[in-house]
């Protein structure tokens, strides 16, 4: 079958989804959502709530959606920084109960249409896979650091903010077939604009999560396929491609481009575009990578160290740095960050710059 628009031919094997809307939007599914949803989130006022009338509020969420009476709530906006400020949009308890609904019957499913180097909010990959594949991949195409391997790297400017909501339902029609599965997703991706109507995902949404997979997947398809390129890494809005023939990847630059910006209405960072050797230092997923080893990233590092400083040294943050600090060459990170933690769980003072 060939798909795709604005002149661009893709031969893929559509997967057609087959749940019925009554089988997502019934009172079974419903409660086993929420039986997800409420994990580690009982202590939270909103969450209980909702949760002193479950079933009644359960039940009104479902004759809703049965009478076609549904209607998503505003969001509740707020800043974060991690490690960048990002502006969190928040669901009611009822809108995220119905995104956890539809994310366990349509998650699985379009699991199967993506790529295996896609790493971002899937099972199984993360940031940890992404960076060992990474080095595999350095490894193949360095032939055991006896060639030169070059690495385009490239990041999509305001990514969750740019995504274009005609286009992702033109995406999701292709795999979906039934209107009412279709208007049910439509409301819950128009919940939400950035900077005009019709462009943006909310950062704080389930669903977000795998709605950019399945819009970012139609590059992922295109980089593998079209261009061929056999060792492509995305996570998020960052992707790597690895490659010996530095005037390939100068090639197929300018396509990928082209391709973001004609198909998807998304623009690549102009000042994190690069190409260069892997023995120069490739900085991606908070690591600097070389050819035989790679260094935690230097704005990543004075973060961790912050972040320790701020929970007063708690076990548990260190532990889940040094856990991260074990996925590269950090042996005297690791110490370091020993040695804080201790004096600041003993109760001294310590600053970090």
């Amino acid at each position: 079958m060939v798909v795709g628009g604005g002149g661009v031919k893709r031969y893929r094997i559509l997967i057609q989804f087959t749940h019925a809307y009554q089988y997502i939007t019934s009172v079974e599914n419903l409660l086993e959502a929420w039986r997800e949803f409420v994990r580690g989130k009982r202590s939270r006022k909103d969450v209980q709530e909702f949760e002193r009338n479950l079933m009644g509020n359960v039940i009104s969420l479902h004759q809703d959606l049965a009478a076609g009476r549904y209607r998503h709530a505003p969001y509740e906006a707020f800043n974060i920084s991690d490690p960048k400020p990002r502006n969190i949009h928040k669901a009611s308890v009822r809108d995220r109960l119905l995104h956890h609904a539809l994310y366990r019957i349509l998650h699985p499913f379009f699991e199967r249409t993506f790529i295996a180097d896609s790493y971002s909010c899937r099972l199984g990959k993360g940031t940890h896979k992404a960076i060992e594949r990474f080095r595999v991949f350095a490894y193949q195409v360095s032939k055991n650091h006896t060639k030169t391997a070059w690495v385009l790297k490239g990041d999509i400017r305001k990514f969750f903010a740019s995504v274009d909501h005609t286009i992702l339902t033109k995406i999701i029609t292709r795999h979906i077939s039934d209107k009412d599965v279709i208007g049910l997703l439509s409301q819950v991706v128009e919940s939400f604009y950035s900077t005009r109507v019709g462009i943006g995902l909310p950062l704080g949404n389930l669903t977000s999560q795998l709605l950019v997979n399945v819009y970012m997947n139609e590059f992922d398809q295109f980089v593998k396929h079209r261009l061929k390129a056999k060792h492509y890494i995305r996570y998020a809005d960052d992707f790597v491609v690895l490659s010996q023939d530095k005037k390939w990847l100068l090639d197929v630059l300018p396509k990928i481009e082209n391709f973001l910006r004609g198909e998807l209405c998304l623009e690549l960072h102009p000042d994190k575009v690069s190409i260069r050797t892997l023995a120069s230092g490739v900085d991606f997923l908070g690591w600097v990578h070389f050819p035989d080893h790679r260094v935690l990233r230097t704005t990543t590092k004075k973060r961790m160290f912050r972040r320790i400083q701020e929970k007063n040294g708690k076990p548990e943050t260190a532990q889940s740095y040094l856990g991260l600090l074990g996925h590269g060459n950090a042996e005297k990170l690791k110490q370091e960050v020993t040695e804080m933690a201790d004096i600041l769980s003993n109760g001294a003072g310590a600053v970090y710059d």
